[in-house]
């Protein structure tokens, strides 16, 4: 699969045309953080488009600095929070209420994490072939345990909805991690992103449908 500068600006105005359907869609604030989220991918594509102009340019570093710590701020130290609250505001279910204020316990805590190894620890990226790679000199010995609470708190939280499409918007999310790292291990951070930003416009279907029922169950509070 080739990815490019057209590739991250199309699904960047793409999403952020979504997010903005969905945050229009909303009626209820339970339901604001989660219709963000294909604004804030939309973002954060635009962001790796930026990437893709100025890294060929050795003039452009600044710029080069500061769309890689945008891009990385987004992908590794807001998802981990946004996501687990986000799906946490949605519930009424207090036993799954329970399990998402514990997936965002341990996304604060990878969160908190990242953000330190962020400013502490050279960071860059590069364009290899048709991918961006993000180099990171991160303590190799807490890698993994970054990685397994990343992972629970990005990819977990949607299979303890009470929302049964949530469960299929988890399983796209995890499929395409599984896709990532199988064929693109170098590059999975990118091309993982990627890959959820566009699954992430199914947004608009579960806050469709959550709207709808909720104006059907109180039609004298969703007034048009």
């Amino acid at each position: 699969m080739c990815f490019s500068a057209i590739s991250s600006f199309s699904a960047g105005i793409a999403l952020t045309a979504v997010g903005i359907a969905c945050i229009k869609k909303t009626r209820h604030p339970s339901q604001h953080l989660f219709a963000c989220i294909p604004f804030i991918f939309g973002v954060q594509q635009l962001t790796e488009g930026i990437l893709w102009l100025t890294l060929p340019q050795p003039d452009h570093i600044i710029m080069q600095r500061a769309a890689t710590f945008i891009f990385l701020f987004f992908a590794e130290i807001l998802w981990p929070v946004w996501v687990p609250i986000s799906l946490l505001m949605f519930e009424d279910n207090e036993p799954r209420k329970k399990v998402q204020k514990i997936l965002l316990g341990v996304g604060i805590i990878v969160s908190i994490y990242l953000a330190y190894c962020l400013l502490s620890y050279h960071v860059e990226a590069k364009i290899m072939g048709h991918h961006i790679t993000y180099i990171q000199n991160y303590p190799a010995s807490l890698r993994n345990y970054s990685i397994i609470s990343y992972g629970v708190a990005t990819i977990a939280p949607p299979f303890f909805s009470q929302l049964k499409r949530m469960h299929f918007f988890g399983i796209a999310i995890l499929v395409s991690y599984i896709v990532s790292e199988i064929f693109y291990d170098h590059y999975i951070l990118s091309v993982w992103c990627f890959f959820a930003a566009i699954i992430s416009m199914s947004v608009y279907i579960i806050v469709s449908e959550k709207t709808d029922k909720k104006q059907r169950e109180y039609p004298e509070i969703y007034v048009k």
